[in-house]
């Protein structure tokens, strides 16, 4: 977050903090489309209409494709939808080594 442009040198108060973090999570939650879940939103995968975008995006592509196949070099697809998506996947984490003292 903090190469956002507009991330703050500084916060002036712990207020100023939590107004800044509520406006950066509405647009990365509900604007920023992620490459790791096939440039939809988190939120739109989370509530279920990724799908419904998905297949929008194919009949645009095919639209368009169909309007000038010589704009392309084979026929476009939106990307697939992940089947799981985790920002840490617990399959992948190791186990912390028990502490000694």
């Amino acid at each position: 977050m903090k190469y956002v442009s507009d991330y703050p040198r500084e916060f002036a108060s712990l207020a100023h903090a939590r107004e800044w973090l509520e406006g950066f999570m509405a647009y990365y939650n509900h604007e920023h489309r992620h490459s790791g879940i096939g440039y939809h939103t988190p939120a739109s995968v989370h509530f279920g209409t990724a799908e419904q975008v998905r297949d929008q995006r194919a009949r645009t592509l095919a639209e368009a494709y169909a309007a000038h196949p010589e704009r392309f070099s084979r026929r476009p697809e939106p990307p697939r939808l992940p089947e799981t998506v985790w920002i840490n996947d617990p399959a992948k984490r190791r186990e912390a080594a028990p502490q000694t003292s």
